[in-house]
């Protein structure tokens, strides 16, 4: 074995906890368990640039901060979780059947990757040179763009990954990329609080887009140099097909549905943190200092939640969302408690709490649906699974402007008060989901 060959070997055991003599290569061909260190860690590498780039150029915090600098429309600004949700999952369904087409569907994530990076870059020149109305209609629609390739990639992403990564510790990887991605994200919010300061200038928000554009491109080139054997490319169906299918998987497997509703319901999580950031600024004052501190406890939150729910989800992934859920709910009644304090009780600090157990939340949240699905699903039909799920919760996400017009009508409290009943929702229906491995053992007949 080679030095190389032996580093890679040692970095995998460190971060796979997978020190067995004989290496369990679960639901992936010999070929694959081959190059397992190599796919891992590039798997890992690809993602601690994607969770980074996603904290320091996402529509969470910094993109809202940007346009709020720039002086664009706050109706604008509310649209950017929805138009990523539903620019990122809706198209799904129609792109899993071409997906399906590719042998290697590496490359579909790469190509995604590559426009996501062209379109930050795009994002950032509009931000420069644009009048600030202008400025937040291109932006919102390059970041549509943008989403609509993160959605195509994800598809892609999971059945690689599957095919890659075997069963057992696909949690694993995946908390690894979340918490090297955390920690990364930590180190960048103390250069944004400590070196920036309250410097508010357009231009200050404008280089971590830019970063970030050079994380996906990286990322692009790490996840084309992953080993994948070609997979199986007929059975392809139009898309009127692909549709026709999904609503009998819907139908058919009882399973499939309760997952649905749960991952529908916690999507309130997921679109949670603009509201608390948007709470934020109306409780302290605004500039690039109060901002890294929230993008550092952000990724504080992904560190410390990231190796807990990668092995939990690998035990359970169902346990994960339903935690996740419950842990969101209370974090409303925090960030609501905060605001009632007297005023000189508050500080950013107290209320970065609020952050980083949004960041746990939503880390369990993501982690454990994509786990469960990758689980759940057979190997041939896991990117319609998919892609019908994502389409679905795409769709919904246009509700989250729904969050928007509560703010503007009755304040960011009822907000979050709603999205903290959507979370226990969500939780007391994972209580009556299948186990991942059981999802499909829960088939009934066609309704």
């Amino acid at each position: 074995m080679s030095i190389l060959s032996e580093r890679l070997e040692r970095a995998y055991y460190v971060l796979s906890g997978d020190d067995s003599d004989e290496r369990a290569c679960a639901a992936i061909p010999d070929s694959a368990c081959t190059a397992l260190p190599r796919n891992y860690l590039l798997n890992v590498g690809n993602g601690a640039c994607t969770k980074l780039a996603e904290q320091i150029a996402g529509p969470n915090l910094v993109l809202p901060w940007l346009l709020g600098a720039l002086g664009a429309p706050a109706s604008i600004i509310g649209l950017l979780m929805p138009v990523k949700q539903f620019a990122a999952l809706l198209p799904q369904l129609f792109v899993a059947g071409r997906i399906r087409s590719v042998a290697r569907r590496k490359w579909v994530w790469t190509a995604a990757g590559l426009i996501q990076a062209v379109a930050l870059l795009v994002i950032a020149a509009a931000a420069l040179v644009l009048p600030p109305l202008a400025a937040g209609v291109v932006v919102l629609a390059v970041f549509a763009l943008f989403s609509a390739a993160s959605g195509t990639g994800s598809v892609a992403f999971q059945d690689v990954a599957a095919k890659t990564v075997p069963k057992g510790r696909r949690g694993r990887m995946l908390s690894n990329r979340a918490m090297i991605g955390g920690v990364l994200t930590m180190a960048a919010g103390l250069v944004i609080q400590r070196w920036v300061g309250a410097d508010s200038a357009v231009v200050t928000y404008t280089l971590p887009v830019v970063v970030a554009a050079g994380l996906w491109a990286l990322a692009a080139v790490l996840f084309a140099a992953i080993r994948e054997h070609p997979g199986a490319t007929e059975g392809g169906r139009r898309l009127a097909d692909e549709i026709g299918a999904g609503v009998r998987l819907f139908a058919r497997v009882s399973g499939y549905r309760r997952f649905l509703g749960v991952r529908a319901l916690l999507l309130s999580v997921e679109l949670a943190m603009p509201f608390y950031a948007l709470y934020a600024q109306s409780l302290f004052d605004n500039g690039a200092a109060v901002l890294g501190l929230f993008v550092l406890t952000v990724g504080l939150g992904n560190v410390l939640s990231s190796p807990v729910w990668g092995r939990f989800s690998d035990r359970s992934s169902r346990t994960v969302l339903i935690a996740s859920g419950c842990l969101a709910a209370a974090i409303a009644v925090v960030a609501l408690a905060i605001g009632a304090l007297p005023q000189a009780w508050r500080s950013p600090w107290l209320y970065a709490v609020v952050f980083v157990l949004l960041g746990i939340a939503e880390q369990g949240v993501r982690l454990g649906r994509k786990t469960y699905l990758v689980d759940a699903a057979p190997a041939d039909d896991r990117p319609l699974y998919v892609a019908f799920a994502n389409t679905g919760v795409g769709v919904l996400a246009l509700a989250g402007g729904v969050v928007g017009a509560v703010v503007q009508f009755h304040g960011v409290e009822v907000a979050i008060m709603v999205l903290g009943v959507l979370s226990v929702l969500g939780a007391l229906l994972g209580l009556m989901m299948p186990e991942a491995e059981r999802m499909l053992a829960g088939t009934a007949d066609a309704a």
